[in-house]
């Protein structure tokens, strides 16, 4: 056999040509099975150790798979030297190539490598509140520079030193290039350390048309996904040349502001009668105040002698104030109203549209839905029984109203 194998060598060495041809073929068909034994062996083995060892996808990242290219390149880059006949500018350029996809390879199982990082990052319970996805973009950022010049100084077989000594003098032009990378670096560490905004949190950038929560912080880029479900994609740099609202502070004081208005109608405000201050006197929220405000004004009154015995010169309760007071102590027993916040019901300045009775408080919930049920249960509850005071609401007339007028009108206008 030993012979055989020797007499065929014998046989190529006098044939070059052919020599070489079964030399290139050999080192191909070694470097096609090499890849073959480590990617349908060593590659799936390894995979399916890691999907029942690990809880994260290590595997979804193929950071093994992609190294695994740096074996047939080796197989070439070391066996093309043993080439018979083949040029020595051509097998340099063939280990040139080797050499630089080798490096092109390791660089994106590095970034692979970082995103594996980011993920199992994220998976801590704290890590909305101090995101590194912008950082390892950065880390990245540097890797494939690192990388693309290492590959274009083995493609020329120069030092990287030559490439690097270049660069001083296109610093000016690299600032240029990366002029928003390394503002939104900025921005980024700026936003990480003064902790504007997290993964989680509701803002709204009207300018932007943004209005929702935060999906995620890039180095670049910032995702808000609106709550009609668009996302709105914000330059990182502009949560800090831009004025926002986070709303942040309002979900973590486990309280959200309702400030509305009732418009009153000013024509029927008026002072409260006996009998009126008698029946609402069954309202157990009322009944205290209205004894504790009648015993002032008697003793107010008193005091008046005489001139007391002209209306004009008393004090009186009023239909308005009573509602008033009634309001806030309803909003007081409320149990979905936070007590421990500010709570007020004021009157504002008269408009053309009747005269505003804010009501300024909290709901002990922040979520969205239970607050604006808390509100239109608040609402609904006042509007019903403002005739019980005597109150109307102010509001324009409608087309049925108008209608109404003119019905009103038509008889008298008939019997004329």
């Amino acid at each position: 056999m030993q012979e055989q194998l020797s007499e065929g060598l014998v046989w190529l060495q006098a044939h070059p040509e052919l020599h070489t041809l079964v030399a290139v073929s050999a080192l191909l068909l070694g470097a096609w099975l090499s890849n073959w034994i480590v990617k349908r062996i060593l590659v799936r083995g390894i995979d399916r150790l890691l999907r029942q060892q690990s809880q994260v996808p290590i595997q979804d990242f193929r950071i093994i798979r992609r190294l695994s290219n740096v074996v047939p390149a080796l197989v070439l880059s070391l066996g093309i030297a043993a080439v018979p006949g083949l040029p020595e500018a051509l097998v340099t350029v063939i280990r040139n190539v080797c050499s630089g996809f080798i490096v092109l390879t390791i660089a994106l199982a590095l970034g692979a490598l970082l995103d594996l990082i980011n993920r199992v990052y994220q998976r801590r319970k704290d890590a909305h509140l101090h995101p590194i996805k912008g950082y390892l973009q950065v880390i990245k950022i540097a890797l494939y520079a690192i990388a693309t010049i290492l590959i274009i100084a083995t493609l020329i077989d120069r030092s990287p030193l030559i490439l690097l000594s270049g660069l001083g003098a296109m610093a000016a032009v690299l600032m240029l290039i990366f002029q928003d990378t390394l503002l939104s670096l900025v921005a980024s560490v700026q936003i990480t350390s003064n902790d504007i905004i997290r993964v989680g949190d509701w803002v709204e950038m009207p300018q932007l048309n943004a209005d929702g929560d935060v999906i995620d912080i890039a180095l670049h880029t910032v995702k808000v996904q609106n709550w009609d479900k668009t996302i709105t994609t914000i330059p990182t740099k502009r949560f800090i040349s831009d004025s926002f609202k986070n709303w942040r502070g309002m979900q973590e004081s486990g309280g959200r502001r309702m400030m509305r208005s009732l418009f009153l109608d000013q024509q029927s405000v008026h002072f409260l009668a006996p009998e009126e201050r008698d029946r609402l006197k069954r309202f157990n929220l009322l009944e205290g105040y209205l004894n504790q405000k009648q015993r002032d004004i008697d003793e107010w009154n008193a005091r008046l002698a005489e001139r007391g015995q002209e209306p004009a010169n008393t004090r009186r309760i009023t239909n308005l104030g009573t509602f008033r007071a009634y309001v806030e102590r309803y909003l007081r027993s409320h149990p979905d109203v936070h007590q421990d916040m500010t709570l007020i019901v004021r009157q504002l300045a008269p408009t053309a549209d009747g005269l505003p009775l804010q009501i300024y408080c909290f709901t002990s919930t922040t979520a969205w839905v239970a607050y604006e049920g808390i509100q239109a249960d608040i609402f609904d509850h006042l509007l019903a029984i403002l005739p019980e005071f005597g109150l109307r609401v102010f509001q324009h007339p409608s087309g049925a109203d108008m209608r109404e007028m003119g019905s009103a009108a038509l008889p008298s206008r008939q019997h004329g």
